[in-house]
Formats: C-alpha cells, sequence, structure tokens
C-alpha cells in the first residue's frame, strides 16, 4: 500500500514536472486570433462569466484554449489575467469571418490545431501573430468593416407585387441604392441610429469610410446581395438601422430628406433591419502596422495569407446559415411588412406606440453589437 501511495506521488510529481517544463519550452506572449464562426444559437460574442443559460463564443472559445493548454484553468475562469480583450462585440446571432481577439497564451507546438480539435467546426481559428506586449485589439483598431447579406426583393416597390423567388434586382435600382448608401459617408450625428444616446451626445458622432451595395448573386433560387460599410466604429443597432432607412426609401414608405433629417436634433423613426445577414468581415489596424509592422521584431496585422481560408469558412458556415434561416425563418419578409406601421415624419411620441408594435418582429434578431462606447 505505501509502495502504491509511492508510485502515485512520484507520478504526480513526473506530470508536474513535465507540466513545469513545458511552461519553461512555452512561455507566455502577447498574440493575436484571427476568428470566423457562425453567430446562429449564440448569445454574442462577449463570454458572461456565471450565465451558463446564455452561450457565447467565447464561451467556446475560453474551454478550447484550457483544453489545449494555451492558458492555465484560473484564466479561463478571471479572463483579465490573460489580458484578454476582443477587437469587436458582435451580438446575438451576428457572424464573423475576421475577428481579433488578443491574449497572452503559451506558444504550444502546433498551437492552432491542438485549439481547433477542441472548437466546434463553426467556429475556426485561421490565424495568429505575435504582437507587442502592451497591445490592445479594441483600442488598437482604427476601423472595422462589416456586411450585411440581404435578399435583393427587400429593395422592391412597396406598390410591386412581388413573388420572392422571381424578383432581381435592375440596375437603376442597384444605382439608387448606392446613392442613398453613400450618403452615409462622412462623420454624422447618428443619435437616431441607436438608443439611449441624446442629440448633443458627443459619442454619437460617427466617421463612415465606405458603404456600398455590391452586385446580385443568386443563392438557392433567390437573389441576394451584400452591403459593404467600413467606419472607425459603430454603437449598437446603428449598421443594421443605416440599411433599414434606405430600404424604406428605396420601397417608397420615406422621402430621401429623411436621412439628412436624422442627423438633426429632431427624433426620427428609424426602422432596424433585421439581425440575421449581418457579419463582421475583417478590423483594421493602420496605425499599429505603421509603427511596428516592419519593426523586425513584430509582424504587420494583415491577413493576406489567410484570404482563401476565410472565404471558404463564409461558404460553408456563414452564408448558408443565413440563406437557409432566411427560408425558414423568413425575418427579411416579416420584418419587410412591418415598415408600413412606422411614421417617417411623427414626433417622439408617436414613436414610441410604433416601437412597441415592431418590437416582437424585429428585437427578436441580433444586434450589431459593436458599441464600442459599452464594452
Amino acid at each position: 500500500e505505501e509502495n502504491g501511495h509511492q508510485n502515485k506521488r512520484l507520478k504526480r510529481n513526473a506530470d508536474e514536472e513535465d507540466v513545469e517544463d513545458q511552461n519553461k519550452k512555452s512561455p507566455k506572449r502577447k498574440i493575436v486570433l484571427l476568428m470566423a464562426y457562425s453567430g446562429k444559437g449564440y448569445h454574442g460574442m462577449q463570454r458572461n462569466v456565471g450565465s451558463s443559460q446564455f452561450k457565447t463564443i467565447e464561451d467556446d472559445l475560453v474551454s478550447a484554449l484550457v483544453q489545449s493548454g494555451c492558458i492555465p484553468e484560473n484564466h479561463g475562469e478571471d479572463m483579465k489575467k490573460m489580458s484578454f480583450q476582443r477587437c469587436a462585440r458582435t451580438d446575438k446571432g451576428v457572424s464573423a469571418a475576421g475577428q481579433i481577439v488578443s491574449l497572452k497564451v503559451r506558444l504550444i507546438d502546433d498551437i492552432l490545431e491542438k485549439i481547433n480539435n477542441h472548437l466546434p467546426s463553426h467556429i475556426r481559428i485561421l490565424g495568429l501573430k505575435r504582437v507587442t506586449g502592451g497591445f490592445n485589439s479594441k483600442n488598437k483598431c482604427d476601423a472595422r468593416t462589416y456586411s450585411y447579406m440581404l435578399p435583393t426583393f427587400a429593395f422592391a416597390h412597396k406598390d410591386q407585387d412581388v413573388q420572392e423567388e422571381v424578383y432581381r434586382l435592375d440596375r437603376e435600382t442597384l444605382e439608387r441604392v448606392n446613392k442613398l448608401l453613400a450618403c452615409y459617408k462622412g462623420t454624422h450625428n447618428f443619435h437616431n441610429f441607436t438608443s439611449q444616446k441624446g442629440p448633443r451626445d458627443p459619442s454619437a458622432k460617427r466617421y463612415i469610410m465606405e458603404m456600398y451595395c455590391g452586385e446580385p448573386f443568386v443563392r438557392e433560387n433567390v437573389e441576394f446581395a451584400v452591403i459593404k460599410v467600413k467606419g472607425q466604429s459603430f454603437m449598437m443597432h446603428q449598421i443594421r438601422k443605416m440599411i433599414g432607412l434606405v430600404i424604406a426609401i428605396v420601397k417608397g414608405y420615406a422621402a430621401e430628406s429623411i436621412i439628412e433629417l436624422s442627423w438633426g436634433e429632431e427624433k426620427v423613426d428609424v426602422p432596424k433591419a433585421p439581425g440575421l445577414g449581418l457579419v463582421l468581415e475583417r478590423v483594421h489596424f493602420e496605425k499599429y502596422n505603421r509603427r511596428f509592422g516592419n519593426d523586425g521584431l513584430h509582424e504587420p496585422l494583415e491577413w493576406t495569407e489567410e484570404e482563401e481560408k476565410i472565404a471558404l469558412f463564409k461558404e460553408q458556415y456563414i452564408y448558408p446559415t443565413i440563406i437557409n434561416t432566411e427560408r425558414e425563418e423568413k425575418s427579411m419578409v416579416n420584418w419587410l411588412n412591418t415598415l408600413s406601421i412606422h411614421d417617417f415624419s411623427s414626433s417622439a411620441v408617436g414613436m414610441q406606440a410604433n416601437n412597441k408594435n415592431s418590437k416582437n418582429s424585429s428585437d427578436l434578431e441580433g444586434s450589431d453589437g459593436c458599441d464600442d462606447d459599452s464594452d
């Protein structure tokens, strides 16, 4: 019996020494991980420790980091211990093709393969780069690019009798959509495109670098298009409301002048498009790259080598999820039916009743969840 205990003790000591050796071989380093994920079924990116009923992307990520041996278990419980920071906080149901997280890990052998082995197939780590010790993926980010995939029948005029599978977007309508989207470029007061921000709140001013709708394409007999928007930062629901207002104008529910009106102090009723089609495409670190990208010690945070893997992931997991969910749950169709209850010339009082009516149809979807102020 004594020998048995002694053997167990020796084995335990040997195991501990192995772990220590491994730790010496792979000291902790500050890195960034390039992530792609399909957000369906998740309550967003950000982990809510102690709230297990709302599963998030970070729950699965942290579990994989612990199981692969990159971080000790107690770092999973207290994420500050590994200096964890996400670049953008995607919300419920929203996907990402180029999310970035920064953290300190042990640089073990075959690290990406080991982490991915403990992740579900709809969450992948596609790349890793070493960064400076003080790097913070949220604070060092200059801009974020989102895409929004939607069926093109969303742009059909309200008086047009539309069959979803037959509708095709004509050149004239696409040009009008792009003319309206281009109005958002520059710095504007977007207080009407989010909640809980007043017209005089300086943080409601946001800078949009580009916004356009690409060429339509057909999937599963339905025509889709992808809107791209690049901005310094976005507030909660901002992108969905920007797109929602353009749809309302193109469909004939609102006048074009409402866009400019919405930047003024007056409260404007801006409809919020469904969250389903929203994808975080990429995050930009231009200032960091200029300073550290060519210093001989660090790599620039560019992911050209991973482009193919990103495109493949979107084709396998993100686009099919958006297309199939749209076909089954008809989130865009249902939302379009609520546009008629909005009064685009109403006062704040009139809006409250409209918001209550449309709450059930739109708030169940995901949101931009890229509210940089409250992260």
